[in-house]
């Protein structure tokens, strides 16, 4: 039975990630308004200290699972869209089956690094010894819930509308969880062990709908062709490494200024900080459903249009993401205090002085949606990784000079090194299109030698 590819699509380029940015933003303004709910559930459920110790578990949950993943939907995007252009399903299932040993690989590493971090460094981040079990646990399950290879799998097949469903079970059940806990008595072990629940839901959800959506190539009997999968998939194993390291930096700038936090100035500071943080991220949202979009349309555009075509589309995305970056500040700065006192209650409205820099940083991710797509695209990856290292030393200088202040002061850093790597890949973005307008790249080439 061929892949289910039945979806009606938009003609052009631009007009199929304005589509399925769409289906996403259906799917993920449901999960906003759910994530508000039990937000605000839990902030003045839990309290402003105990909400920072589950913000300091949750995040070191997030820290261990970005490090152990290996973004593998990136690779099944990345590989895998030529095979699904050319209907050769055998190899997209061998390719996507590869990523699904990988991720369990990463799964078994996350968790020895789960138990050194939890159990050797409990008391840096100020975590109260009663909470390390369960943080260790919730650590392990989070690993094994990564949905990373069957995401690579659907949006390779283009089908972001069936992926909405799957993860609207996510806000969904975490509100109806907190419901049921805010009425029987909250605690943070009861958040966890909800929050972990959901999670593995998900990633047995994710997995039979890509084995419904493509049979002939999510099967078990592919897992032992992993060799062939290597052969078939020239240069996979470096875009693999190079790809795990920029999500490793990745993880570190999104959650290592949250831990620094509770490490520094305490669980009451981190759990501002995570309030803050997570209202940010709904703020700009849509880089999230964007990169989502962009990564696979140009990865498409990639194997079956000209170099024309695939410039016009990063110019295009870049400035519709740059509008709503500058619409994301603007909100943080008119309304932050109110949004923070809505959701936390009077405890927490000191955050704003927190969320506005955040925001600024995450306007700097929604302005470079496009750049990191055409970066892998075009077999530039290791440039993003420069990009990313770079960042993360600013990030380190950042936090160096303005942590003092509080954390307030750790968001500014965020805040700078987003300027920082927006500069930079963007830089190294309009080098390529250069490059591949010119004619000096053929779009799909590997890696080449970094002048």
């Amino acid at each position: 039975m061929p892949a289910k590819r039945d979806r009606q699509e938009s003609a052009t380029p631009l007009g199929r990630i304005l589509q399925n940015t769409a289906w996403l933003l259906g799917g993920k303004g449901f999960g906003a308004i759910c994530g508000l709910a039990y937000l605000a559930i839990q902030t003045r459920t839990l309290g402003l200290k105990d909400f920072g110790h589950f913000a300091l578990i949750f995040g070191t949950a997030q820290a261990l699972t970005s490090i152990a993943g290996f973004q593998s939907w990136r690779v099944a995007v990345r590989y895998g869209s030529e095979h699904v252009h050319n209907k050769d399903w055998g190899k997209f299932g061998r390719l996507a089956m590869l990523c699904g040993m990988i991720d369990a690989v990463g799964a078994v590493i996350g968790c020895i690094f789960a138990a050194v971090v939890i159990f050797g460094f409990a008391h840096v981040l100020d975590l109260n010894p009663k909470y390390v079990d369960v943080a260790f646990w919730y650590c392990c399950i989070s690993l094994w819930a990564l949905v990373s290879a069957p995401t690579g799998v659907v949006r390779a097949l283009n089908r972001f509308d069936m992926a909405v469903y799957v993860e609207a079970i996510v806000p969904s059940g975490r509100l109806v969880a907190a419901l049921i806990i805010w009425a029987t008595g909250p605690s943070v072990g009861r958040f966890l062990a909800a929050w972990a629940a959901v999670d593995i839901l998900e990633a047995v959800l994710y997995w039979y709908m890509a084995r419904r959506l493509s049979p002939e190539s999510v099967r078990l009997s592919n897992l032992g062709k992993w060799r062939q999968a290597l052969a078939e998939n020239p240069g996979v194993a470096r875009f693999f490494l190079i790809t795990y390291g920029g999500s490793s930096i990745d993880a570190a700038m999104k959650n290592g200024p949250l831990l620094i936090v509770g490490g520094w100035v305490g669980t009451r500071a981190a759990g501002l900080y995570r309030l803050a943080s997570q209202l940010s991220q709904a703020l700009s949202k849509l880089s999230t459903l964007l990169t989502r979009s962009v990564y696979a349309e140009v990865a498409r555009v990639r194997v079956a249009s000209k170099a024309e075509e695939f410039r016009k589309l990063a110019v295009q995305t870049t400035m519709i993401a740059g509008v709503a970056g500058l619409a994301v500040v603007a909100i943080a700065v008119l309304a932050g205090e109110q949004l923070l006192a809505m959701i936390g209650g009077e405890a927490f409205e000191s955050g704003a002085g927190i969320l506005v820099p955040l925001a600024i940083a995450s306007s700097f991710d929604l302005a470079s949606v496009a750049f990191e797509p055409v970066l892998h695209s075009t077999g530039k990856a290791r440039h993003s990784l420069v990009a990313r290292l770079i960042a993360v030393v600013a990030l380190g200088l950042g936090l160096w000079q303005f942590i003092p202040i509080g954390p307030s002061g750790a968001a500014w850093a965020v805040a700078l090194a987003g300027a920082v790597s927006y500069l930079v890949m963007g830089l190294m973005a309009w080098r390529t299109l250069r490059q591949v307008e010119a004619g000096k790249i053929t779009v799909g080439v590997e890696d080449e030698p970094l002048e």
